[in-house]
This record gives C-alpha cells, sequence and structure tokens, in this order.
C-alpha cells in the first residue's frame, strides 16, 4: 500500500451522505509498536479500510500523511462544521466501523458534541482532544 496516494475526492464519496458536515481524517503513516517496519503500516490499513467503508455508508473519510500523534498509536481526526472536533489516538487496524458510527453521532448532535452514549469504545478510550469550533465563545457553552 503506497502510503503517499491521496484520499478519494469529495466527488468521489457515495451519493447519500449519512454524516452530513463531518470529515474524519485518518493517519495513514501510523507505524505499530511492534512492528514498525511494517509494510503496509497499520494506519494505512486502518485508512484504507474506514475509506472503503466510508464510501459504502456515505460518510467522508479521507486519508492524511500524519496527525502528529505518534504517541498514541494510530489516529483519527473528526472535524465537525458546525461543532466540535475531536483527535483520537490508540486505535486499532479494526476501528473503522467505530469510526463510521462516530461521524454519524456528531453529525446528529443537536448541540455539536458528540454523546458519549452511542459512541464506541476505541473512540471513548481514545479520545485524546476535544476542539471547539471556531465561533464557540464561553457565553455559547
Amino acid at each position: 500500500m503506497d502510503i503517499t496516494s491521496t484520499s478519494p475526492s469529495v466527488n468521489d464519496r457515495a451519493d447519500r451522505e449519512t454524516a452530513p458536515g463531518v470529515v474524519v481524517y485518518v493517519c495513514r503513516s501510523c507505524r505499530s509498536e511492534a512492528d514498525p517496519n511494517a509494510d503496509p503500516r497499520p494506519g494505512a490499513t486502518l485508512a484504507q479500510a474506514a475509506i472503503d467503508l466510508g464510501r459504502a455508508e456515505g460518510v467522508d473519510i479521507r486519508s492524511v500523511n500524519c496527525l502528529a500523534n505518534c504517541k498514541r498509536g494510530l489516529s483519527a481526526a473528526m472535524r465537525s462544521a458546525d461543532g466540535w472536533s475531536y483527535m483520537f489516538g490508540s486505535l486499532g487496524e479494526d476501528d473503522a466501523a467505530d469510526l463510521v458510527v462516530g461521524a454519524r453521532l456528531l453529525s446528529q448532535a443537536t448541540d455539536g458534541l458528540m454523546p458519549w452514549r452511542g459512541r464506541p469504545d476505541s473512540l471513548k478510550r481514545g479520545l485524546v482532544a476535544r476542539i471547539p469550533p471556531l465561533h464557540f465563545t464561553e457565553e455559547t457553552s
């Protein structure tokens, strides 16, 4: 797997978008502590699985070269147009479906926060940061 390849463009997504306003970014360069020379890299495996599932499920998932979260293993970020954004680490190569579920939860959240209830375990224990939206002020929280 070529870790320098690009993700599908917005035009390549499924016709039915099930998590509008949310984009998931998966780090394709993440390595395994157990085998740092593994090829393909675990990050690339997770990224491709997530992109494939996202395309089938109508969720915008893209790969990026590095999210600079190397100490937390396989990583992904979830950005919401109108809500909070999230950074996750310690993901597994088999967590693609969890990223799709998380994107849907965030997209459907009326307060812009991904609800804890219903969130997959990998997105609970792997939470690194929650980033406020650009328009956020303490008065609006």
